[in-house]
């Protein structure tokens, strides 16, 4: 169901949240990202993911973090699923690899 605006217009759902909260989604995906490319080629799944990166795995708000990135970076092209693994996609190990030289 899109969101719409009082004026019967759609709305972009980030302005739907203060401006930290998309920041803070942005700094989940970076990191994400980041640790994702430095594991490579290493499978790994959310759990794994969620655990390595946070102090508190299992908490709701750092699994849910976690997750959110996850899937704003695959819709973004940057990350894909296979089964229960998450890895980089060609596209961000070549702009890692740019990053690199």
């Amino acid at each position: 169901m899109p969101n719409t605006s009082t004026d019967g217009g759609e709305r972009d759902d980030r302005t739907a949240h203060p401006p930290d909260f998309v920041a803070q989604d942005a700094e989940d995906q970076r990191v994400v990202l980041a640790f994702l490319l430095k594991e490579h080629p290493t499978q790994l799944t959310i759990p794994e993911i969620s655990k390595t990166l946070y102090a508190h795995p299992g908490d709701f708000k750092s699994d849910d973090a976690v997750e959110r990135a996850i899937r704003d970076l695959v819709g973004g092209g940057l990350l894909h699923c296979h089964g229960p693994f998450v890895l980089p996609t060609r596209a961000a190990l070549y702009f890692s690899g740019l990053e690199m030289e």
